[in-house]
């Protein structure tokens, strides 16, 4: 006969890191809207053991211009959301996604003359 193989238990830490379906839905958005200002050109989705990482090109061949980064190892402290500029610097942190992601939507505001 076979052997029986009981499901992990809830207190196991997860052996990957991903965002949610509203999460990426978020991150898509303004990816979508930052091409199509001419901002972006690619982007790249690194799934691991302690992060989730959102990186958004300029071009193909460079460093990410930003990283959204998906801690849930910090949402007690700091926060588990982190914006990482193009050298490494955290722009922004905090517990929500949106109030991170604030300094990159304020790029695709424009002023309107009356």
């Amino acid at each position: 006969m076979s052997a029986v193989v009981p499901f992990p238990r809830g207190g196991a830490a997860p052996s990957q890191i991903g965002f949610d379906r509203a999460e990426l839905a978020r991150i898509l958005d303004l990816y979508g809207r930052m091409v199509a200002a001419g901002h972006w050109r690619d982007y790249a989705i690194d799934l691991g053991r302690d992060a989730a990482v959102f990186a958004a090109f300029r071009r193909t061949a460079e460093r990410p211009e930003f990283r959204i980064e998906k801690r849930p190892a910090l949402r007690l402290r700091q926060g588990q959301w982190a914006l990482v500029a193009e050298h490494g610097a955290v722009v922004k942190r905090g517990h929500e996604l949106g109030p991170v992601l604030a300094p990159v939507e304020r790029k695709l505001l424009k002023l309107v003359e009356d």
